[in-house]
């Protein structure tokens, strides 16, 4: 207080105590009002968040009420659209008399043009007076019109169908791909329109001229869609999207914007891109690398070539030059300009060719076709189509005025003799002609497939060993497919001339050698296809002109005819032999035989023999004959008039005799031929064809020197089998017989024991291919035709890449899409048993021989075999290629087998030795292993257990659900066995090859270098798939840790097959996934079985009930929806939970709330199409896709899930850290761009440090993240509750 105290008052504590109470007043109503205003502020946000919401709702509910309402609309128009239409078809009944009055006003009219032409014909030409009749033409004229004859009130009456009016809510013009599709709709439909509709006339104007055949035009109808198209291009290229950057690329195809003649920008397409430092074109460059490119100006039809000029050489000058000539084409402003179809149209004047054909279109030509048309509007009338060229006429308007008649753009350029209307023309001189093709020998037989067929006197074949085309096929369509458009100009043919050479398009857009035959007119031509034989009517803009390389091989058509043979009336061939001939012979597989020499502008005659099971027996031309459809020619008689039966090939003893035998011997008619496979005396570049591809490990290939064998054979299997009735056959594994495969009767052997009364597995013994037949398809075969003509053969000094033991499907796919049927040159390696280690060698598109195994090893699919130092080479110096000692098989003149020993080099004397001199050490002799056939049995079976309860240890689980398991009796006995084996063999055995055809039971080395027992399943080229036969656990093992022997014959495998009883499979076998699960529950683990049925054959599985902990494993698959229960019973009720009580009160909740899984999208249905984006590949056949339906922006509590990510990644500190780890389970994953997005956990891919493996629901890839970078989802939030609607795992079928 101031000493003279308050208001000069004396100091009181009263007084003091009034003021303090005074300042605690005014402070509590301070105090006061700052609650209440706080209480107002939270009162206020929290009305501001319910109007959100409340506005959220509210602008949902509307949005639902206008689509509503819109779609109320549009059923409404459309059932009003109905009833109108519907009343229409009574509409000529409700006008039929105006109909009648207009059928009168119209003659009427027809009568008066008439006497008007007569008319001015008479005043032009007087004399035509005493032609016509004047007295009616006048008075036809001078009729007057009345106008009370004629009904006019019918014109005026309503049909009686009246409309309705309907409110229809406005909505929003469809964009983006609707509008594009309506619009490609309404351009088709006008274009369609034009074609049939030829004298409608367009008003186009001109963009762009390369010549008066080939020029781009305009329609004026569509300048103002046109300047909107430019205010849009000119609106989005001032916009900081369309810059590149430096990670952006320039494809070929791609579209851009750049500047055109006038500096405006226009959509452009790329077609060819050039590099800096590069000096062929590129698919692909960066853009701050771009050099140069190539446009087309999808809107005027220029093509510009544009080079990018840079100030310096740096990435910011390199970007800044790029950006000032190009703009790249964002997918939002592709989907905006999609409904702006492209303005320019590629035309070309009908019948209109340069004056001079030979150096094609002049630069006074499109002068002056430039200076006629101008800028001005002319009229356009369609005249036809030439693929992606519109025919036209283009008639511009008169300079005269007095003159109505236009100016006709083609007559015009005729008149000035810069073009020519289209004629066949003459140059007075032989064009260049293709070589004749060479003609075979006479009495020589050839495969050959006949191409063409007019008839038996006139058809063309081709002979099959030809590579040469093949090649040149390549070739042409790599050249003229790639021609670009100046080479395009050098290559058309304007006028062709009779007998040119020239490249002709076929229907199918390749292109082949031809000739031209005839001129049909309207532009078109005749040609005739030199190396196939037909005649085709085409545009003269499908032919081009030939290249003098592809004149070097001669034409490969062959001319024939039938040889011996003559038409029933001899003159003309009838229409049923003509198409008995063309179903005999047309595109299969012959042997032909020339008969005679002619000269090369005549058919060469020849026979055609039957060269596949597929075609009857024989001569084609006696076949005609037999059936009555043509006749021998004099003097000529059937080969087999005079016996009882015709040898079709020779007899196989005759061809295996060696040189020097008995003639009387070889032709002794009580031998039987054997149709059995025998490796050639030459194992080097022996010729085959590959039948059957399995896998590299596996394929089977047909020795070509057996053809007419396998001919002969298919007859003989054909004769015995179809005329045999079916009868009663138990077929076995193993047993041959005769097969009905496609309609053709083959040899074949039963796969395994009928395991249906319908169906059974055989194997085409001479092709290597399994099929699935119908028993009633097969049939007995006698033991002289049992056998096989396929070798099995496996490729050597190769194995499968990545580390695996089998081989990839890539890699079977690969090779038996190259191999299958081609022809090749086989080397044997050694004669082992079957796979039989080879090398094979196939012609590539140049027809050089190329090796298979480095082809793959090339490809990345199979790895190179490193040959030990000082390991045998399996080569010969000798010219037969066989090694000293080693004993073959011949045939006798009696048919027997007998051996023969190759005889060694005579010794050299020592009175004949020269002094000795010094020389390099020579190698070792190189000699051929055979591989010695052994033969085991299978070990013997265990010993079932008996019905009810027993206990196992689970020690595998089988790719088809079985479950093996030893008792504890055999867990001590396995010990014993352990200890006896190791006992018995202290060192390794000598290692040979063997043939493991009929090996059953071995010895395995495992990788802890112990010996133990197994089961031989599967031969693959180097490795063997071997089932433990004391665990049933199955592997990959290489031959050279198996042994063909048996451990411990007499006791029997320890290990007991079992499957779940009353459950099947989902799908009819067990999936991965399933056998993942068992194997996680059972393995190593002890468990309870119930025995509920025996089978049969010890070594099949019984039937159990599995239980773990009381609970049923089979309930278990079911739940988890890997198998569904089919007829199970319980055969006693078993206590499968104990009934704990247990106080659950004061426990806490789990600090982190256990969210739910994802919520995965409904797939398509099959068959259907739908728009969808590849967003992640993990294989070539397994994809990531997301749906391009607009799923992805369906909101979810007013929110869509971009949305939603970008709020919590806003605010990635709220998020809480993982403490759950569940497989399955949601979480936030940080990716590599450092935002967060919704994944699900999979499993720890490692324990130090801690990492978990994530997969991105919205994308389909994977990431190996520590615990740092996963997050938690809000508890609240509802983010992992949305359809992962953007992608969805494809498998793709083949």
């Amino acid at each position: 207080l101031p000493e003279g105290g308050v208001f000069a008052l004396p100091e009181d504590s009263r007084i003091i105590g009034l003021i303090y109470t005074s300042k605690m007043n005014k402070m509590k109503r301070y105090f006061g009002m700052l609650r209440s205003t706080k209480e107002s502020v939270s009162c206020l946000q929290t009305l501001t968040v319910g109007l959100k919401q409340q506005v959220r709702t509210e602008r949902s509910r509307l949005e639902a009420e206008i689509k509503q309402t819109a779609s109320e609309a549009l059923q409404a128009v459309q059932k009003w659209k109905d009833v109108q239409l519907s009343q229409l078809s009574q509409l000529e009944a409700r006008f039929s008399s105006s109909q009648e009055e207009v059928d009168r006003v119209h003659k009427r009219r027809v009568a008066l043009e008439i006497a008007m032409q007569m008319a001015r014909e008479v005043h032009r030409v007087p004399f035509l007076e005493q032609y016509c009749t004047l007295d009616k033409v006048v008075e036809t004229l001078e009729a007057p019109v009345d106008e009370q004859s004629y009904d006019m009130e019918s014109t005026s009456r309503g049909c009686g169908l009246r409309s309705v009016c309907l409110i229809v809510i406005y909505t929003a013009p469809p964009t983006g791909p609707q509008l594009a599709n309506d619009w490609r709709i309404h351009r088709r439909k006008k274009h369609l329109l034009l074609g049939n509709k030829r004298n409608v006339a367009q008003w186009v104007v001109l963009s762009h001229v390369v010549n008066p055949s080939h020029f781009y035009v305009s329609y004026v109808a569509e300048k103002r869609e046109r300047e909107i198209l430019e205010k849009k291009i000119d609106l989005f290229c001032c916009a900081d999207g369309c810059l590149f950057s430096s990670s952006d690329v320039v494809e070929t195809g791609a579209t851009v914007f750049a500047r055109e003649g006038r500096g405006l920008w226009s959509r452009a397409r790329v077609l060819e891109v050039f590099q800096s430092g590069c000096v062929e074109a590129v698919d692909v460059c960066p853009a701050g690398r771009l050099d140069r490119l190539r446009l087309f100006f999808l809107d005027s039809g220029l093509g510009k070539s544009l080079d990018i000029h840079r100030e310096e050489e740096t990435a910011a000058s390199s970007l800044k030059a790029v950006n000032d000539h190009l703009r790249k084409v964002e997918e939002g402003v592709k989907v905006e300009l999609r409904c702006f179809a492209p303005q320019a149209i590629r035309c070309s004047l009908k019948d209109l060719v340069p004056y001079d054909p030979t150096k094609g279109w002049s630069r006074e030509a499109q002068l002056e076709f430039l200076s006629v048309v101008g800028s001005a509007a002319v009229k356009m009338r369609p005249m036809g189509q030439d693929r992606d060229s519109l025919l036209v006429d283009l008639r511009k308007a008169p300079v005269d005025q007095s003159s109505d008649v236009p100016i006709s753009i083609r007559e015009y350029l005729v008149f000035i003799e810069v073009a020519r209307f289209y004629s066949p023309v003459n140059l007075g001189r032989w064009p260049l002609l293709f070589h004749p093709p060479k003609y075979p020998e006479v009495n020589t037989e050839l495969d050959a497939v006949v191409s063409h067929i007019n008839s038996p006197a006139d058809f063309y074949v081709q002979l099959v060993d030809n590579m040469e085309f093949v090649l040149l096929s390549t070739k042409l369509q790599d050249y003229y497919n790639a021609t670009t458009v100046s080479a395009e100009k050098e290559l058309t043919i304007y006028c062709p001339v009779m007998e040119q050479a020239c490249v002709a398009r076929y229907e199918d857009g390749t292109w082949y050698r031809a000739r031209v035959v005839g001129h049909p007119g309207g532009r078109k031509v005749e040609v005739h296809y030199v190396d196939f034989g037909n005649k085709k009517t085409l545009p003269v803009s499908d032919l081009r002109k030939i290249k003098d390389e592809f004149f070097a091989l001669p034409s490969t058509a062959i001319h024939c005819c039938l040889s011996g043979v003559s038409p029933l009336d001899a003159e003309t061939w009838s229409d049923a032999c003509r198409n008995r001939f063309i179903r005999l012979a047309l595109q299969k597989l012959l042997t032909v035989v020339a008969t005679g020499n002619v000269p090369k502008a005549e058919p060469l005659p020849v026979k055609l023999l039957v060269s596949g099971p597929n075609g009857p027996p024989g001569d084609i031309a006696e076949l005609l004959v037999r059936e009555e459809l043509a006749s021998f020619k004099e003097g000529i008689e059937s080969a087999a008039a005079g016996e009882e039966f015709a040898i079709w090939d020779p007899p196989l003893d005759q061809a295996w005799v060696p040189e020097g035998g008995d003639a009387a011997d070889r032709s002794s008619s009580g031998e039987k031929e054997e149709f059995r496979l025998r490796l050639p005396d030459q194992l080097k570049d022996v010729k085959v064809r590959v039948s059957h591809v399995n896998s590299p490990g596996s394929f089977y290939v047909q020795f070509t020197q057996n053809n007419a064998q396998l001919r002969r054979l298919c007859q003989l299997v054909e004769e015995e089998c179809a005329l045999m009735e079916p009868e009663e056959v138990l077929w076995k594994a193993g047993m041959f017989c005769g097969a009905l495969v496609d309609g053709v009767w083959e040899r074949g052997r039963v796969c395994s024991d009928a395991a249906s009364a319908n169906f059974i597995q055989v194997m085409r013994c001479d092709h290597g291919n399994k099929v699935k037949l119908p028993v009633g398809n097969l049939r007995s075969l006698p033991s002289s035709l049992t056998g096989s003509l396929a070798l099995e053969c496996a490729l050597t000094d190769i194995r499968p890449a990545g580390g695996c033991s089998t081989w990839t499907a890539t890699a079977c796919e690969l090779i038996s899409f190259y191999l299958t049927g081609a022809s090749a040159v086989l080397t044997i390696k050694e004669v082992t048993g079957e796979p039989v280690p080879v090398t094979l060698f196939c012609s590539n598109k140049t027809g050089v021989l190329v090796n298979v195994a480095d082809f793959l090893a090339g490809e990345g699919l199979a790895l190179k075999e490193r040959k030990p130092r000082g390991a045998a080479v399996q080569t010969s110096t000798q010219t037969d290629a066989r090694p000293l000692g080693i004993e073959t098989q011949t045939d006798g003149s009696d048919g027997e087998k007998r051996k023969e020993q190759t005889p060694s080099a005579p010794p050299v004397s020592a009175a004949a030795s020269v002094p000795p001199r010094v020389s390099a050490p020579k190698p070792a002799p190189r000699t051929i292993m055979s591989a010695e056939k052994v033969t085991t049995e299978l070990y013997r079976p265990p010993e079932l257990p008996g019905l009810g309860p027993i206990q196992m240890s689970v020690s595998a689980i089988g790719e088809d659900g079985v479950i093996y398991g030893r008792t504890g009796t055999a867990e001590r006995l396995l010990e014993q066995l352990r200890q006896r084996i190791q006992q018995r063999l202290d060192s390794l055995p000598e290692q040979k090859p063997y043939t493991w055809k009929s090996v059953q039971g071995c010895a395995v080395i495992g990788p802890d270098m112990l010996w133990y027992r197994g089961q031989l399943l599967e031969v693959l080229g180097g490795h063997v798939k071997v089932q433990y036969v004391d665990s049933g656990l199955v592997e990959n093992i290489p031959v050279v840790h198996v042994h063909p022997m048996l451990l411990c014959a007499d006791v029997p495998q320890l290990c007991l097959p079992c499957q779940l009883h009353g459950v099947a499979p989902v799908g009819g076998r067990w999936q991965r996934d399933a056998v993942a699960l068992l194997r996680e529950l059972l393995l190593n683990r002890c468990v309870n079985l119930q025995v509920t049925e025996l089978p049969s054959d010890p070594r099949d599985p019984f039937t159990v009930e599995l239980y773990l902990d009381g609970l049923s494993l089979s309930r278990i698959l079911c739940h988890h929806q890997h198998a569904s229960e089919c007829g199970r019973a319980d055969a006693s009720p078993v206590l499968l939970v104990d009934d704990w009580d247990i106080d659950s009160k004061d426990l806490r909740d789990p600090e982190e709330p256990m969210l739910g899984p994802f919520v995965y999208p409904d797939l398509p249905r099959g068959g259907g199409r739908f728009g969808v984006r590849v967003k992640h590949l993990r294989t070539p056949n397994e994809l990531f896709l997301w749906l391009s339906d607009g799923a992805a922006e369906v909101e979810v509590g007013g929110e869509t899930l971009e949305g939603a990510l970008t709020r919590v990644n806003a605010d990635v500190g709220a998020l809480q850290p993982l403490t759950s780890f569940r497989q399955g389970g949601p979480c936030l994953a940080e990716y590599r761009d450092g935002k967060f997005y919704r994944a699900k956990m999979l499993k720890f891919s490692s324990v130090s440090p801690v990492c978990v493996l994530v997969q991105h629901v919205d994308f389909g890839s994977e990431d190996t993240l520590p615990t740092s970078r996963s997050e938690a989802p809000p508890p609240q939030e509802d983010t992992y509750r949305r359809p992962c609607v953007q992608s969805f795992e494809l498998k793709v079928i083949v």
